[in-house]
């Protein structure tokens, strides 16, 4: 991904305001990546290029490094659109959330919009256990001591941390849908949902069945939230895919695209 990582960083400084914190945790890449953060070194807070077992492992050792209230991260090829961090800032300020979801863009290897990705739902923790739902990485944000109660990254999950780490927020905090367009989400080849989909699916629905037994649903209401969940899933993919309103994007280059109210 090291084609792409200057555009992410540019993305991420751009956004940025004073004492804010940007750690750059690289897995003792060879693909020009190392090269790439120490041009723009004096630029963020810091950084690390050594080996680890899984992106979990790394994203947790960035974690450990920052000291401040409000957190997120933005994997290598994707982007935060402009202004992005000041709206995340001003939604996290609120004391009684804890966790900001919103929407996206999906982009092509060349940067142009291919669709929009809503994150609009009434309850995560019930989209996510019940349903299999996931709000899309880039475009979540949280407060740093709800991460530390939940005891943050688990390095065993190897292929979808990230689902669980969300799923286990929404089971210990307040989390809100915000109706912004927040990140693009760049698609390409190695994506590991997709090249590592099975165990991916396996780690989730491990993930999954920890937090229906935490939920404690009796096993005639499950099964009824689970076709509800099915249906409604289905439904939704659907809409959302026919909204003309969510296609207006397409085509235009992520380059020209601010943090905006959603267009759904």
């Amino acid at each position: 991904m090291g084609q792409y990582l200057a555009e992410t960083i540019e993305s991420v400084l751009i956004n940025l305001k004073p004492r804010d914190e940007y750690f750059i945790i690289d897995g003792a890449s060879n693909d020009g990546s190392v090269e790439i953060i120490k041009k723009y070194e004096k630029h963020i807070t810091g950084w690390v290029s050594e080996k680890d077992s899984c992106y979990a492992e790394a994203l947790k050792k960035g974690f450990a490094l920052g000291s401040n209230d409000y957190q997120c991260w933005i994997n290598s090829g994707d982007l935060l659109l402009p202004n992005t961090l000041k709206v995340a800032r001003e939604t996290l300020d609120d004391d009684s959330v804890d966790f900001i979801f919103g929407d996206d863009l999906h982009i092509d290897e060349q940067g142009n919009v291919l669709n929009v990705s809503t994150g609009k739902v009434n309850s995560l923790k019930m989209m996510m256990a019940v349903g299999g739902w996931t709000p899309l990485q880039d475009a979540c944000f949280w407060k740093a001591k709800l991460y530390n109660k939940i005891g943050g990254l688990n390095v065993n999950k190897k292929y979808a941390a990230d689902y669980d780490l969300f799923l286990r927020m929404s089971l210990a905090g307040n989390c809100n849908y915000t109706p912004n367009l927040f990140s693009a989400f760049r698609r390409h080849d190695g994506q590991t949902s997709h090249k590592y989909k099975r165990q991916y699916d396996f780690e989730r629905y491990q993930s999954r069945s920890a937090a229906i037994i935490k939920l404690n649903f009796s096993f005639i209401i499950l099964c009824l939230l689970k076709i509800y969940y099915w249906f409604h899933l289905r439904v939704r993919a659907r809409f959302f895919s026919t909204n003309k309103k969510l296609k207006l994007l397409r085509g235009q280059k992520v380059s020209d695209i601010e943090s905006q109210t959603t267009l759904s």
